[in-house]
């Protein structure tokens, strides 16, 4: 046991580092290029209508896409096989979330300038599947350790600093969603995490359904995936950490 001990004290262990790097077989941003045909047939797939097309050129509303790799499918069936050149693919880097619909913020800038930033979170499911919640809870343990950059879960949303939403959010939640968010202290911001809560078209239109966070409440952060990783959501809040301290000024 002392020798245990004696080695922890001697090598001083450390939470590993985030990478945001995934293996081969992870779904990624899409990207490359296609032809107009090519392109059409990955428009009329896709299921949640993330993907929209003009021309020879398309884009992706991250808010939406569920990663299901159809577009990607639809055309490497359309693509010919002797062009290795030509054809949708996705990479391997976690999509990284975004503020207010701007540009992205590049990983590297927001661990350098949010470390050691406190902020206070209060997590609210308004109809998820659980998956981003999984997500959500692996973020604590000893491999993410969310703890060591100063960002906390509460459980009131009168000790938060953010409200951190999952799942579309269903009419029987739309009441306690409202009611958590006029019971923060100003100032206050929302975080729409995963493909339910920042597009709101996984599960389709339906009487149950509001649709997507943002037509409750105002959207300070989204977080894509289905569920996003749970690195992604570190920095999303790193990035949110910082918005605060903007706000304060």
């Amino acid at each position: 046991m002392f020798k245990v001990l004696e080695r922890i004290f001697k090598d001083r262990l450390a939470t590993e580092e985030i990478s945001l790097a995934g293996s081969e077989r992870y779904r990624g941003p899409i990207e490359g290029k296609a032809g107009a045909d090519a392109l059409g047939e990955c428009m009329a797939i896709c299921p949640v209508k993330a993907f929209s097309v003009a021309g020879e050129d398309y884009k992706i509303d991250y808010k939406r896409c569920i990663f299901c790799g159809r577009c990607v499918e639809a055309c490497a069936k359309l693509v010919p096989k002797a062009n290795a050149q030509a054809g949708l693919s996705h990479g391997h880097v976690d999509a990284m979330p975004y503020l207010m619909e701007a540009g992205q913020e590049a990983v590297q800038d927001v661990f350098k300038k949010q470390l050691g930033r406190s902020l206070h979170v209060r997590h609210l499911d308004a109809g998820s599947c659980n998956a981003c919640d999984f997500e959500m809870g692996a973020t604590g343990n000893p491999y993410y350790d969310l703890g060591r950059y100063g960002v906390h879960f509460v459980a009131s949303p009168r000790h938060a600093d953010l409200l951190m939403v999952t799942g579309v959010v269903t009419r029987n939640l739309e009441q306690a969603l409202k009611m958590s968010y006029e019971a923060m202290p100003e100032p206050r911001m929302v975080m729409a995490c995963g493909a339910c809560a920042a597009g709101g078209e996984t599960y389709g239109d339906t009487y149950a359904l509001v649709g997507a966070v943002d037509t409750v409440l105002p959207v300070d952060l989204y977080v894509p995936g289905c569920p996003p990783r749970p690195s992604a959501m570190i920095v999303a809040l790193l990035a949110a950490a910082d918005l605060l301290k903007k706000k304060m000024k």
